[in-house]
C-alpha cells in the first residue's frame, strides 16, 4: 500500500527534501564572518596603496620641480649662439631647442607689430608684444658664415639664404598690462642686436580680433601677414643693444610643455592606485563565488544528495515478495 504522504507528491518514502539549489544572495555571502575580514584585510591594502600613490605623486612633483630648475640654471648659464648656427628659416623647430639662448641682429618692423591677447603673467591679465624682426645677420658674434651649421637637421630647401639675413623672426620683446600706453610699446628704430630664448611656435589662433591683436604666436599665421621666409620657432626677448623701455616686463626663460611632473614617479603612482582598486575588486570577486557557492542559508539539505525522482513511481517491494522470488 502506498504511503499517503507519497500520494500527493509532498515527499517520497524514506526521503528528505531536496536542496534548494548552489546560491545565495549577494548580500548574505558578504555579512559572513569570513568575507567580512577579508574585506578589512583588502580595504586595509587598498589604503596603503593609495596611500603610497600619493606619496609617488608628491615625488614625481618634487623632482619634477628640481628638473626644471636644473634646467632653467643651465639655460640661463648657457653661451650665447647666434640663431642661424642652430636653426634655419622655414625647417622644422625641435623640441630640444627650447629655451636655447641665441642673438641674432636686424631691424625692427613696427608696422606689423602685433598685441597677442589674453596672456596672464603672475596670475595678472595682459598681452605679449610680438614685433617682427628683419634679420641681417643670424650669427652676429661669430665669422659671418652660418650656412651648414643648423642644429636643427638638414637645411636642404630652406627659402632665402641659409645664414637668415632678410627672413623674419617673430620677437616677443615683453608683456604688458595696458594694450594703451604707446611709449611702452615703442618699436626701437634703427638697427638692433637681440638676445632671447627660443620658443617653439604654437598653434594657430581661432578668435575674430580687430587689427593689431592675435591670439597666438603662430609662424604659419604670421607668414601671411608678414611675408617670408620665417622662423617656425620664435625668440623670448632678454635683451636689446640699444635696450628697449624698461616698463615692457621680460618673460621668464621659457620650458617644454609637460616638464611638470617626473614621468617615472607619476607612472609609480599610478600603479599603486591600480593595485588598490584590484584589491576592492578581489573582494568583490570572492564575494561572487561565496554566493554562487553556496545554498541558501534555513534550507535543509540532505546529506546523501537528492532523492532519486523516479523512487515514487517504482513499485513497493515486500519481504514476502523476496522471499517468494
Amino acid at each position: 500500500m502506498p504511503d499517503p504522504a507519497s500520494a500527493d507528491g509532498a515527499t517520497p518514502v524514506g526521503g528528505a527534501p531536496s536542496a534548494a539549489g548552489g546560491r545565495t544572495s549577494m548580500l548574505r555571502a558578504a555579512v559572513r564572518p569570513r568575507m567580512l575580514v577579508m574585506l578589512a584585510l583588502l580595504v586595509g591594502a587598498a589604503l596603503v596603496c593609495g596611500r603610497l600613490g600619493a606619496w609617488q605623486l608628491d615625488r614625481a612633483e618634487v623632482r619634477g620641480e628640481r628638473a626644471a630648475a636644473e634646467a632653467l640654471a643651465e639655460a640661463e648659464s648657457a653661451p650665447v649662439v647666434g640663431l642661424g648656427t642652430v636653426l634655419a628659416p622655414q625647417t622644422t623647430f625641435p623640441g630640444e631647442l627650447v629655451g636655447r639662448r641665441v642673438e641674432v641682429a636686424g631691424t625692427y618692423d613696427a608696422s606689423g607689430q602685433l598685441l597677442v591677447v589674453n596672456r596672464e603673467l603672475d596670475g595678472r591679465p595682459g598681452y605679449l608684444v610680438l614685433t617682427p624682426l628683419r634679420v641681417t645677420d643670424a650669427d652676429p658674434g661669430g665669422d659671418g658664415d652660418a650656412a651648414g651649421t643648423s642644429g636643427a637637421g638638414d637645411t636642404a630647401g630652406t627659402a632665402g639664404p641659409v645664414d637668415g639675413a632678410g627672413a623674419v623672426l617673430p620677437v616677443v620683446r615683453g608683456w604688458v598690462a595696458d594694450p594703451g600706453d604707446a611709449v611702452v610699446l615703442e618699436v626701437p628704430a634703427g638697427p638692433v642686436t637681440v638676445t632671447g630664448y627660443l620658443q617653439a611656435s604654437e598653434d594657430s589662433g581661432s578668435a575674430a580680433l580687430p587689427a593689431g591683436r592675435t591670439d597666438s604666436v603662430s609662424s604659419a599665421e604670421l607668414l601671411g601677414d608678414w611675408g617670408g621666409p620665417i622662423w617656425t620657432g620664435y625668440m623670448v626677448l632678454s635683451g636689446s643693444q640699444p635696450p628697449q623701455d624698461d616698463a615692457l616686463v621680460l618673460l621668464p626663460v621659457p620650458t617644454r610643455s609637460g616638464t611638470g611632473l617626473n614621468i617615472q614617479n607619476l607612472a609609480y603612482a599610478a600603479q599603486w592606485w591600480i593595485f588598490g582598486g584590484f584589491a576592492l575588486f578581489l573582494w568583490w570577486r570572492l564575494v561572487r563565488d561565496e554566493a554562487a557557492g553556496d545554498p541558501f542559508e534555513g534550507d535543509p539539505v540532505d546529506p546523501a544528495g537528492p532523492a532519486d525522482p523516479t523512487a515514487a513511481d517504482a513499485p513497493l517491494t515486500t519481504r514476502a515478495d523476496a522471499a517468494s522470488s
